[in-house]
């Protein structure tokens, strides 16, 4: 045999062997199942909860109509920012400034009444002195006139003078004391109507001060129903025809949304939130939460369920209302807004994606693992119900190849995209978080191979979920 012959012999042979190994190598891996998978490891997980709402202020006020009539100044436009006190409008007042000019009058009168009686008083009050002196005259000449007709020096008539005259003095006295008592009564008459057209006029200014329309705090005008020389009435609130306005406290804003009621539960009071408006991309606002409603609102009308009169199942929302830290010029009354609440913040915890979750029968998984994913059913016990556990497969070298091994674990906080494992893994342990149709039929024991690449860890779509 030639030296050619041999070479290409050997080539052959070379070549028949290369083609007997890769068959048997794509033959064994023919049952392997390729699979997307990431490594449980320590992070900063961080839990939030979204609810969608408006910008409102945390007070506000219509500022009603306290007066009928006419408006004769409207002073204000929406928009404008207002302080306290400031003169918002006025409504005509003819007749309440006729009614308070008729009554100052009538004060004035009854204040010169009370002039005159107490000058009455107080000449009633020099009679009465005068009143005295003399009595004082009349009993020295009644004294000594006594003691002269007991001597016999007078006659009878001059001494019944001087007790005549004594009788007239005191008759004289008690009469002017009378007079005194009365004068005094009349001035207190009189203060007393003074007094009672003091306080109606406090009745009329009042009425007169209702024609004036003030602010009551610091705020800005959100909406202006009515126009001047529009008439106004006082009645029910938002009635037409009785709001003037509406002012806002814009000292302190609030963004007050709605959180579904499957996250509800996770919400507490002091809760650090990030506001985003939809009319400010890019601009986020810190904020807390202050106010967590109790009552349930239906979703499609927003009553609450406790006055719906419907008994429709459908979902629910709750009111929560998240107090922004810091307020700006930017921000109006009834602006759409998104609020993402921070529940829960757990450092250097160790996660894994969500979607590396399943729910198995660990027995069963158990008895598929030592069968290498053989076995005929994945069900528990013959006689018992398959117990489902949430756990996650575990890839593990066994049988020198790489196997999947369903492990039941114990989960905490639900962030974004990962979830807090509390017992089960290790950092470092790899495990299957993908494709999804694979996950869901995939079996312990199970032959796999890792393949990271995007279509193997894509989502799946709303067709295949």
């Amino acid at each position: 045999m030639s030296r050619k012959k041999k070479i290409l012999f050997i080539v052959l042979g070379v070549v028949v062997l290369v083609l007997i190994v890769v068959g048997s190598i794509v033959h064994s891996r023919s049952d392997v199942t390729a699979v997307a998978t990431a490594k449980a490891a320590n992070e900063d997980l961080v839990a939030t909860v979204s609810g969608t709402g408006q910008i409102k202020p945390k007070t506000y006020v219509n500022v009603g109509a306290t007066s009928f009539g006419r408006i004769t100044h409207l002073l204000v436009k929406e928009g404008d920012h207002v302080k306290k006190g400031d003169v918002l409008a006025t409504v005509e007042n003819v007749q309440p400034e006729s009614t308070v000019s008729a009554q100052s009058a009538a004060i004035a009168a009854s204040k010169t009444d009370v002039t005159s009686y107490i000058a009455a008083e107080n000449t009633a009050v020099a009679n009465v002195a005068e009143a005295k002196a003399d009595l004082e005259q009349k009993t020295l000449d009644y004294n000594r006139a006594k003691e002269l007709y007991q001597d016999q020096l007078i006659a009878k008539q001059d001494f019944d003078a001087k007790v005549a005259a004594y009788d007239m003095s005191v008759a004289t006295l008690d009469q002017r004391k009378a007079a005194v008592a009365q004068a005094k009564a009349q001035t207190d008459s009189a203060r007393g109507h003074m007094n009672q057209a003091v306080a109606s006029q406090r009745a009329n200014y009042d009425a007169l001060d209702k024609t004036v329309s003030r602010a009551p705090f610091d705020g800005l005008v959100t909406n202006v129903p009515v126009r001047e020389g529009e008439t106004v009435v006082v009645g029910i609130q938002n009635a037409e025809g009785s709001t003037l306005m509406t002012l806002a406290d814009m000292s302190v804003i609030t963004a007050e949304v709605k959180v579904d009621e499957t996250d509800i539960v996770n919400i507490a009071l002091g809760q650090s939130a990030d506001v985003s408006v939809d009319a400010l991309p890019g601009k986020i606002f810190k904020g807390h939460v202050t106010e967590v409603g109790d009552q349930a609102l239906l979703r499609t009308t927003g009553v609450a369920t406790s006055q719906s009169t419907t008994g429709t199942e459908e979902a629910k929302d709750f009111k929560v209302v998240v107090t922004l830290d810091q307020v700006s010029d930017d921000l109006r009354p009834g602006l759409s807004c998104t609020a993402k609440i921070t529940t829960a913040h757990k450092p250097d915890t160790l996660t894994i994606p969500i979607q590396a979750l399943v729910e198995r029968d660990p027995v069963a998984e158990d008895t598929l693992f030592k069968a290498h994913g053989k076995a005929a059913t994945s069900a528990g016990p013959a006689g018992k119900p398959a117990t489902l556990v949430q756990g996650v497969y575990l890839l593990v070298m066994d049988d020198g190849r790489r196997r999947v091994r369903f492990v039941p674990v114990n989960t905490g906080v639900t962030g974004t995209t990962d979830i807090e494992i509390l017992s089960g893994l290790k950092s470092g342990d790899e495990l299957v978080t993908g494709p999804y149709k694979t996950l869901r039929i995939l079996k312990a024991g199970t032959a796999v191979k890792v393949d990271n690449s995007v279509a193997a860890v894509a989502p799946p779509s709303d067709s295949e979920s």
